[in-house]
This record gives C-alpha cells, structure tokens and sequence, in this order.
C-alpha cells in the first residue's frame, strides 16, 4: 500500500467531485475454480484499489459525503479461518492503514443503505463487471437486474475517470516496475524461441519471471507463432525454422500496477528479407505514432499517423495504391492494422475499461463504427500523467483477405494480386509503454529490444 494520506486525499477529491449522497464501492470476492474452496488468484477491484489500497476480498467501503463519514464494512476471520490460512488483520486494522478509522461487519452496509434509501439519498455506484456485485446491488439497493447498468452512476464514474487517469508520481514508479519486469519476460522469450522449442514452453518462462518477483502476469500470455490472430492464447505449437514468434505479455506487480509490452523475432536466427521489410514496416509505424505524442494531441491523431505510416509501406510493396490519407480515411488500410493503436495503463492493463470506453477513452463521445477504428480505445485529447501503450501491428489474416476480396471491397487502394503473396505472413507488432510530460512524452521502464539489429543480437543459440 501507499502511505494512508494517499488514499485519504484521493478520496477527499472524490467527495468535492460527487459533491453529495453516498459512495458505494465494492471490493471484489474470491471466485471458484470447481468448489468453493480451490479459488483463482485473487484480484481486487481496480477502483477499490485506487481508494482503499486493501487488498482482501469480501471487503466493501461507503462514502457518506456530506457527513464526511467514511465506513469498511467486512467480517473478521472466525478461528476456523485462522487454521487454514493463518492470523490477520482485523478488518479495522485494515482500515486504519487507509486512513480510515471506522469498520462494521458486513451485515451493517444492508442497514447503511437501507437508512440513506429511505431518506431519499442517492447512491452513487459503479457498473458491475463481476456477476457476485451485480447480486449483491440488486440485494442492498432492491434492483432488478435489468435496472443495474441504468442506475450506475455516470457521474462517479466520471469522477473516477478524471481521478485515475492521471498518474501521480508513486503509480509511475509503480508502473515503471512492472515494464521493466515486463521487458525481462520478453527478452528470455526472444533468447529461447528456437525451432522445435513449443509455445507452451516459452510462456511458462515469461510467467516464471513474474512469479519469481512474487509478481503476476496482467493479462493472460499470448505467445504465438499465429501472430495474425491478434488475441490468440493458444499455446499448443511447436516453433520451426522460418516462423516468426510473437509475444505479448506484461507483469502486473506487487501493488497492481500493469505493464503491457509486444515484441517479435524470427524462430531462425535472423529474419528472412521479407520479415525485414514487413518489420521494418511496423517499426516506421511505431516510430511515427511516438512521434506524435504530445500534450494537447489527441490520441486519435497518434493512431492516424500510425495508420498512414502503415498505407504508405503497403504502397510502397505495391500491396495499396491510391491516395494514402483517402485510404486511410476510408478505412483500406485495416486489411491490414484492423485494430487500435494503444490503451491506457495502469492499476488495470487496459486501464478503467469496466468503467466504459466512452467514457476512459472518448471523454463520452461516440466511437467509429468504422471497422478497425471502432476497435480505437483511445482517442481523447492526452495530457500530463496519461499512461499508454503504442503497439501497431501488420497482419496478414486470410479470412479477413478472403472476404473483403470477394465483396471487391476497397478495389481502389487495394492490390488483391500482391496481397495473395503475404496471405500466410502471419503478424508482426511491437509495444512499449509510455507516459505524456508537460513537454512531450517518455517511454516507461528499461528499453526492449526493438530494432533488427538489436533482435537478431540476443538469438544466440
């Protein structure tokens, strides 16, 4: 945890922010793999996190504004508990490392907001992304189901958004440990990926690294020799000579905070030529979204200069043709970067997003329903303290090259017969974290290694 004035003063700006009524948040519950008492790894909420710093399920907390009265409410480990897992701190103890100096059991919130509901208060709470908070609103706040996701307050979550987003200088350092954690599993993957080595075997590496900080992983591994399969968490294959590897892994540490980093390199020692024109392709893309940064910038903008980058190596391969900015306008290009330039990071690796894209990325404007710009996260105006990713890719998707080719979709800037070439390319993409400063920007955590010359370096086996 942080010092309790941290979470003290973040609560504080949450009150002047809401202005009246009560704040409820809830922490997460242990979830069951197959009974009750063979759990998953235990995660607490994001928010509750940010607020609270406690990091214990079953655990929830009321802010009553305008009596500036702050309550967590839990129950005490009986002695059966102790036996299992040992002695801890009261729920109050708890608390008081918040900041917080009163706590109730957990049957003492039913009567909290069964008094503030009578009253005619209202009660501010977030969108539930857990099935066991959903039950438990519709219990304390007599909701039906459908009523739930109407009745989550916009404006905290508004308030949370405004909070969260900036990152205060503890959650940089945070942040910092967990990337350069994160570029230590990437360059184990890049030194191990030898044909005949399988992707299973990579990924318990990556997540070993993790564990052996006494950290985790922040999101589920993705390590692929299918890189055209943008989310492919399949680990069943075996890597041969001539594939490209992709990794895209990330470590979570020890408080929460995320980091979240892509890299690729060939199975064989050293690319082939055309893996180092397609490369080479998706590092001039990375290079012109960076390049962008800027306070004041919207991150929309940083996603179009990767996008043109990508239209204008297409054409240069004689894969596009036509005016690159019409195409890129029209969406052409998302044959082949059918996805988003980057996210926010930070207590979650897609930093705030059970809160709603509209409202995390968009500051409530509509997304594009345009395909590949639909998928954009972020698109709001950056600004000092925002953390992200920059991760544009180029992907060769057969399924995706067979459908738009029979609909003669984008005939105009499309090379359909030298598209064919690369159908069984695969994909290629490289992510770095990186932080907006008054003056521009900064790339988090130790440097990855990124260049051609830099991958080939480490393949030494």
């Amino acid at each position: 945890m942080f010092k309790a004035e941290v979470y003290s003063q973040r609560r504080k700006i949450l009150c002047e922010k809401i202005g009246s009524g009560v704040i409820l948040l809830l922490g997460n519950d242990e979830s069951p793999m197959n009974y009750t008492d063979n759990t998953f790894h235990f995660r607490q909420d994001s928010s509750f996190l940010y607020y609270f710093g406690i990091d214990f399920p079953s655990i929830a907390a009321i802010i009553d504004v305008e009596n500036q009265r702050q309550i967590i409410f839990g129950n005490d480990y009986t002695i059966d508990d102790i036996v299992w897992m040992g002695p801890q701190p009261t729920i109050l103890e708890r608390a008081f490392q918040s900041g917080i100096s009163e706590a109730q059991p957990l049957s003492g919130m039913d009567t909290f907001l069964n008094e503030a509901q009578n009253k005619g208060r209202e009660i501010h709470f977030l969108p539930p992304y857990r099935p066991e908070n959903r039950l438990k609103l519709q219990q304390f706040l007599q909701l039906s189901p459908e009523q739930i996701n109407r009745k989550a307050s916009v404006s905290l979550v508004k308030a949370v958004v405004s909070q969260r987003e900036i990152k205060s200088v503890e959650e940089i350092s945070e942040i910092e440990k967990a990337v350069d954690l994160s570029v230590d599993m990437h360059v184990a993957a890049m030194k191990m990926a030898r044909p005949g080595i399988t992707e299973a075997q990579i990924a318990a590496r990556v997540y070993e690294i993790a564990l052996a900080q006494n950290c985790t992983i922040s999101f589920p591994i993705i390590a692929t020799i299918n890189g055209q399969t943008l989310h492919n968490h399949s680990h069943h294959n075996v890597l041969k000579a001539g594939d490209l590897f992709l990794l895209d892994a990330g470590a979570e540490s020890a408080m929460h905070y995320a980091g979240d980093l892509s890299s690729t390199c060939p199975v064989s020692k050293k690319f082939t030529e055309i893996q180092k024109t397609i490369y080479q392709a998706s590092l001039l893309a990375h290079e012109a979204a960076i390049q962008t940064i800027a306070p004041g910038v919207k991150f929309r903008d940083v996603h179009f200069a990767a996008c043109l980058s990508i239209t204008n190596s297409m054409k240069e391969l004689g894969l596009m043709k036509g005016n690159a900015a019409e195409a890129v306008t029209a969406g052409a290009h998302a044959l082949f970067f059918p996805c988003g330039t980057g996210h926010m990071m930070g207590l979650d690796v897609h930093d705030m997003e059970d809160l709603g894209e509209v409202w995390v990325g968009y500051n409530g404007e509509p997304k594009s329903t345009l395909f590949g710009l639909k998928s954009l996260r972020l698109a709001k105006e950056l600004r000092p303290g925002h953390v992200f990713t920059i991760e544009p890719g180029i992907y060769f998707i057969p399924e995706l090259i067979d459908k738009w080719k029979s609909e003669g979709k984008f005939n105009e800037f499309l090379n359909w017969t030298e598209i064919e070439k690369y159908r069984n390319f695969g994909g290629i993409r490289n992510e770095e974290d990186f932080l907006v400063t008054e003056n521009g920007y900064r790339c988090l955590g130790k440097a990855k290694p990124k260049t051609i010359e830099e991958v080939e370096a480490i393949r030494n086996y």
